[in-house]
């Protein structure tokens, strides 16, 4: 969920309610978009 919160800026009382399926697609999207970002 850190990684969730870290790059959508989600508090983790949004993602409460979902489903761990659910969560596990959101973190893959994070962790995706969070590698396509260049270095700074």
């Amino acid at each position: 969920m850190a990684d969730i919160a870290l790059v959508f800026g989600w508090a983790p009382c949004h993602m409460d309610g979902m489903e761990l399926p659910e969560l596990m697609r959101w973190r893959e999207r994070a962790r995706v978009r969070h590698e396509a970002k260049p270095p700074e």
